[in-house]
């Protein structure tokens, strides 16, 4: 065997043989030992289940499927958790909370992780430690197969003649006009009537988040369509508490695996099943945002 071949040789030890041999020598129980005493993630791996601070009431993020279980894209990033934990993506106990709950019960550790489509920000990063993010949402317009403009750019272009559609708030005119400048603006008292206002034809495009535009194609092809625009970028992040460097560390590290590494499984084929489409491959070489 050649020098050149005993390096190839190496190599490929020091990927699947040496992921094989770290496997044998770290199951879940001797990792718990390698966390710190007071960290959650020692505290987690004894207790054998993982508890999660999420919502029931908005799809695509949480929501009771036909059974009653909780779905979503929340709920299966809590489940790659649960998987990277005991290799058991069942093993969650699921606390049902009002969002105004999130900050509260973190802090008071009522529950281990937050993921309920929670916005970053320099305000509430204060307050808890944010996860990578596992989203990016933001605006986007929503529109039905009778509309009379289909296409972002031909909505700009009429300007004044477009009625949009929005949810009541004091930014929401602002919200609009940051993507159509001169369109009309009807601000509604629920998201159902946001909605339902471009069904019965009272306004020709909904702006609503642009994951609810996904699902909403995704799920009802035939009822409703995209424009192709979505704008006001904000990143939907775990939340844990603060001073516990261990725990986050790993909450990031499972989320990189099942995102941007060699399990992407959960990850994928719940993006498929709530946004319609699939997240970039990984490639390997430079490494992913």
């Amino acid at each position: 065997m050649t020098g050149s071949d005993n390096r190839r040789g190496f190599m490929r030890l020091g990927g699947a043989g040496a992921l094989l041999a770290a496997g044998a020598a770290l199951d879940p129980g001797r990792a718990a030992a390698q966390a710190a005493p007071q960290s959650l993630l020692r505290t987690v791996l004894d207790r054998g289940r993982l508890v999660v601070g999420t919502g029931s009431t908005n799809p695509p993020w949480h929501f009771e499927d036909d059974k009653g279980q909780l779905t979503g894209m929340d709920i299966a990033m809590a489940r790659i958790l649960a998987k990277g934990l005991f290799d058991d993506e069942t093993k969650v106990d699921y606390v049902r909370q009002d969002p105004a709950a999130r900050i509260p019960n973190i802090t008071t550790g009522k529950v281990d992780v937050v993921i309920q489509f929670m916005t970053v920000s320099p305000a509430r990063a204060q307050l808890v430690a944010f996860s990578r993010p596992y989203y990016v949402e933001g605006a986007g317009l929503l529109t039905v197969p009778g509309a009379k403009w289909q296409k972002y750019a031909d909505m700009k272009t009429a300007g004044k003649q477009v009625r949009a559609s929005v949810l009541q708030n004091v930014d929401a005119d602002i919200l609009v006009h940051n993507a159509l400048p001169d369109a009309q603006v009807l601000q509604l008292d629920s998201q159902a009537n946001v909605i339902q206002a471009i069904q019965a034809g009272r306004a020709d495009v909904a702006v609503v988040d642009a994951s609810t535009v996904k699902w909403l194609v995704a799920r009802n092809a035939g009822t409703y369509t995209d424009p192709g625009y979505a704008y006001e970028a904000q990143l939907y992040s775990a939340a844990v508490r603060q001073g516990d460097p261990d725990w986050l560390l790993w909450v990031n590290t499972c989320f990189n695996v099942a995102m941007h590494g060699h399990q992407p499984e959960i990850y994928t084929a719940a993006f498929k099943q709530f946004f319609g489409e699939e997240p970039p491959v990984q490639k390997p070489g430079f490494p992913p945002y």
